[in-house]
């Protein structure tokens, strides 16, 4: 065949796609009065991962996995948009990492709502002001983020998923680098690319902002004071800054885990994680009585951190994930056990154990 053929083929393909596309919307549709109809919740996890699974392994061509699932990413944000009018709270503004995970988890076509605080995510979504919300809960390097536990031992909110997400900071300015004075950035991510700035930068000014797109929009404003920022280089588009230097975190690896919070939690998918907050007795061999109801019932713990209550002088609470469903018998019997030797156990949910 030659090219212009090649095209024709190509084209009555597109028109085939898109009569499929439009008939895949018509049932979406359908599926969405039905659940209006019985009050269940228009985005499920469980179904969208099974789906993301199934899908890789039918595929026989030459699309990797990876493009496989960001295709239909977008499908089901599509589908998402069609189900319902769906509203995504994050920690803002536009461009920050925790909006990028976001579009990873929900894709371009819902609507977000970007929120200058962790404590007014978790509001929209209590107020039923936004359909679910997004916040970090983890980086590779630099450990928890404690705003986000704190908030949940009041909110009667729950994890339905979870999301990782590869972080690459990079080196960003409107001047050139012999002209830099002062670097801007998330105080998190002087933690990540503090081997670096040791290294390259070790007389700038660092001034921790609110968010790396704070950064950037600062950068912009003060170039002719010496500022440039470290941050993701969507935040470097927004702005117009030149990107002078790429992927400066200390650890290749470096990753953050975000959750996406909402009112139910998830159905169990065979692979899945449950988080919980605990508070235990104040008296002597409270914690390792605690934690024997794991070992005792042979759940793994994948995380614990502890937290000040706040309502006691010196007394915590325990964020713990464990491998499993809430509703699998040796996690439901070890939860059951945990209560006899705590003053207070919080299920926060269970959800895929997945990062897509």
């Amino acid at each position: 065949m030659n090219l212009d053929d090649i095209r024709r083929r190509i084209d009555a393909i597109d028109h085939q796609l898109l009569d499929l596309l439009s008939q895949r919307a018509d049932l979406v549709h359908e599926v969405g009065e039905v659940k209006k109809r019985d009050d269940l919740q228009i985005y499920a996890p469980d179904r969208e991962q099974a789906l993301l699974d199934r899908l890789v392994e039918m595929n026989r061509g030459r699309l990797p996995e990876k493009s496989i699932r960001a295709i239909y990413r977008e499908i089901m944000s599509a589908a998402l948009a069609l189900e319902d009018h769906l509203r995504i709270a994050y920690l803002g503004p536009e461009g920050t990492w925790t909006h990028q995970a976001a579009i990873k988890k929900f894709g371009h076509s819902v609507d977000y709502l970007p929120q200058a605080n962790f404590a007014e995510v978790f509001d929209l979504v209590t107020r039923r002001k936004a359909s679910y919300g997004v916040v970090p809960i983890e980086n590779s390097t630099e450990g928890a983020v404690s705003h986000t536990l704190d908030l949940f031992v009041d909110s009667p909110l729950h994890i339905c998923a979870q999301i990782l997400l590869r972080i690459e900071n990079g080196l960003m300015a409107a001047i050139p680098r012999e002209k830099i004075k002062t670097l801007y950035s998330h105080p998190q991510v002087f933690g990540q690319c503090r081997s670096w700035i040791l290294r390259h930068m070790p007389h700038a000014d660092l001034v921790e902002v609110s968010s790396t797109t704070k950064a950037a929009e600062i950068a912009r404003d003060r170039a002719d004071e010496g500022a440039a920022a470290l941050g993701g280089a969507l935040a470097a588009r927004i702005y117009g800054l030149t990107l002078i230097e790429e992927a400066i975190q200390d650890r290749a690896t470096n990753t953050t885990r975000f959750l996406v919070i909402g009112e139910k939690t998830c159905p169990s998918t065979g692979r899945d994680r449950t988080s919980i907050l605990f508070a235990i007795h104040d008296r002597p061999g409270s914690l390792v009585n605690a934690l024997k109801a794991f070992d005792q019932f042979h759940i793994n713990m994948s995380k614990i951190e502890s937290r000040p209550s706040r309502r006691r002088d010196w007394e915590y609470i325990f964020y713990v994930d464990l491998s499993g469903h809430c509703e699998d018998p040796a996690v439901a019997d070890a939860l059951a056990e945990l209560e006899k030797h705590c003053s207070m156990v919080k299920l926060l949910g269970s959800y895929p154990d997945t990062g897509e």
